[in-house]
């Protein structure tokens, strides 16, 4: 068969394969019509007949064409439906296991056509599931792509894709593919909180900070108002980082995040830049508390810390731009808010500095000192010099001197004589000052040896140490390289610590100067009576020698504080066996008052200023 009609009467000469088919059947005659499916003969419509020879009328073959469309008709309609409904089963089960919600939506009327399963087991409320179907069947016909949603009200995120396509009945319909991504979304959440906050302390880091900033700045602009920042570094905070450990510094880190973190105004706008580094900016909502505000941050830094049991001392130097007043560019602001917080500091710390045009040049200088200093440390040291300031002993007639207290003096060939006044604090930033600090111990230790050798055993020098220096965890392996070195007499050495330090972290300073104190070296507390402390204290503290702030000698005779202080001092020490220095005597009425006080050591400008070794030794050497 080849998909062509055949009209076979009984006198037709059949072709041999016909002629064995209707010998085989005893047909006598027949018609064999092809009925096409998709314009294709998927089989014959045959008419047969058995009893009687026949010729085909025209009329006969009009009649079984008819039969034969019938028949197509009817055929082609049964495959079609057959098949739709086997295509819509297998359409059905693969949709159900998708892995993701679907629904099929009419185009023009928004009917949902259809839903799997894993669309109408959402976790999700009656009213939620409502909400999304009016999303699926209201969306505007251009609507296509990948669309983000949220439930409202909750933390559920759904990712939709619509996309049209021809459905089972040939129909255009909206295609819409649901995947649930509330975990991806909670991930990203997570990943991008992380990537704006600061680890240690929860608050937000130094790239939020700029972002925010940048909005705040437009903001200002736009609305006309003033804005500010206030930049923060803690003072000193790496004496408590490096000489109580990293952990005590987290913790005061954590500690100060957490109270300004809750201050009015601040909780919100406030950010960690890294290290001891703080910022708060004051947005124009909040622009007319940003005089409390800074008060507020005073006073918090005005009280000790408790750490871990202990209070702990640590101020603050700030320095405040103004927006748009000092600028409306972010680089330039940071610029010089970072200007203002290091002006703050070279003022003495615990300061709030404003930004002014004046504090550049002041920036400039800075950074030529902070390159000199690294330089002169890079090259030994050998620039800073050592002066002696005569300790005189007035317990005794002819009030001989008694050895000296080292003073550092900074002779650079570029920046010229430089006070320690000018420099220390910059050391201290810089992380330089045990560098310096112990090219001052040595060489004070070399001219003490000197001394006693050269006809003076009696002379004695005292050697201040910084925060930094006694806070290192090899200080006294320091201290005795020094002595070895040097083979100095270690009773003829005075290491000098400030007051403060010394109160800070009592437990520790204890321990600290009970090994300096086995080397058989001296202690004196320094600048007394300035600090937190009371004179309980003194009788904690292995100490040799007690010396008084010059604060208490400037009206001794004529302030009734000062001198019941002195001699309140004076007595103490005399009870517990130890000495009193006073410093900063500048004429005879004091040294005299001090010597009817029982004071034994002075020093100041009515003997001499810091003089030069060569001067010193030609005074009281030779």
């Amino acid at each position: 068969m080849t998909g062509r009609p055949y009209t076979i009467s009984s006198e037709t000469i059949m072709p041999k394969p016909f002629l064995d088919y209707f010998t085989r059947y005893e047909i006598r005659c027949g018609v064999f019509l092809p009925l096409n499916v998709n314009g294709k003969c998927s089989m014959y419509l045959c008419f047969t007949m058995m009893e009687e020879d026949r010729k085909w009328s025209v009329e006969d073959l009009r009649f079984l064409n008819d039969v034969k469309r019938i028949t197509q008709t009817i055929l082609v309609k049964r495959i079609t439906k057959n098949s739709l409904a086997s295509s819509y089963a297998a359409l059905d089960a693969i949709l159900e296991n998708a892995g993701c919600g679907i629904s099929v939506n009419d185009l023009k009327t928004g009917q949902i056509l259809y839903a799997n399963d894993a669309f109408k087991e959402m976790s999700m409320t009656e009213q939620d599931r409502i909400e999304l179907e009016k999303v699926l069947t209201i969306s505007p016909d251009g609507m296509e792509g990948i669309h983000e949603y949220r439930v409202a009200g909750s933390d559920k995120w759904l990712e939709i894709t619509f996309s049209k396509i021809g459905w089972v009945d040939g129909k255009e319909v909206r295609l819409a593919t649901i995947y649930d991504i509330s975990k991806t979304k909670r991930y990203q959440e997570r990943i991008e909180h992380q990537a704006n906050e600061d680890y240690l302390t929860g608050l937000y880091n130094r790239m939020r900070f700029e972002e925010d900033l940048t909005k705040e700045i437009h903001a200002t602009v736009r609305s006309g108002g003033e804005s500010a920042i206030l930049y923060i570094d803690l003072d000193d905070f790496n004496h408590i980082n490096d000489g109580l450990g990293h952990h005590v510094g987290d913790l005061l880190l954590q500690n100060v995040a957490d109270a300004l973190g809750h201050m009015d105004g601040v909780a919100g706008h406030c950010y960690r830049l890294g290290g001891d580094e703080f910022a708060v900016i004051v947005t124009t909502r909040h622009i007319e508390q940003r005089d409390a505000m800074i008060r507020n941050i005073q006073n918090l830094f005005s009280r000790p810390w408790l750490l871990q049991g202990t209070e702990y001392y640590c101020t603050m130097s700030m320095g405040v731009v103004r927006i748009p007043k000092d600028g409306i560019d972010l680089s330039l602001l940071l610029q010089r808010a970072d200007i203002a917080l290091h002006w703050a500091k070279s003022q003495g710390k615990n300061r709030v500095e404003y930004y002014n045009n004046n504090q550049c040049t002041s920036s400039v200088e800075r950074l030529d000192m902070e390159k000199c200093m690294r330089e002169a440390v890079e090259q030994g040291c050998k620039e800073f010099e050592v002066y002696y300031q005569p300790l005189i002993d007035i317990s005794k007639p002819e009030r001989p001197c008694c050895g000296a207290e080292a003073l550092v003096r900074w002779n650079s060939p570029k920046l010229g004589f430089v006070m320690p006044s000018e420099f220390i604090a910059l050391a201290e930033y810089l992380g330089l000052i045990n560098e310096i600090g112990y090219h001052v111990l040595i060489e004070a230790c070399k001219r003490c040896k000197y001394w006693n050798d050269f006809g003076h055993p009696e002379y004695k020098v005292n050697v201040n140490l910084s925060v930094i220096q006694l806070l290192q965890n090899d200080i006294i392996d320091t201290i005795k390289n020094a002595l070895t070195e040097t083979e100095v007499q270690p009773s003829n050495l005075t290491l000098e610590v400030t007051e403060g330090l010394a109160i800070n972290d009592m437990k520790r300073m204890q321990e600290v100067l009970g090994e300096i104190k086995k080397l058989g070296v001296r202690v004196a507390l320094d600048d007394f009576g300035t600090g937190y402390s009371s004179l309980n204290h003194i009788r904690s503290m292995p100490i040799d020698v007690i010396k008084i702030d010059k604060c208490f000698v400037e009206d001794v005779g004529e302030d009734v504080f000062s001198e019941a202080f002195v001699k309140s001092v004076s007595q103490l020490a005399d009870a517990l066996h130890m000495h009193v220095c006073v410093e900063g005597v500048e004429d005879k009425n004091q040294c005299d008052a001090l010597k009817d006080m029982n004071v034994d050591l002075i020093q100041g400008y009515l003997f001499d200023k810091p003089l030069s070794v060569d001067d010193f030794e030609q005074k009281y050497l030779y």
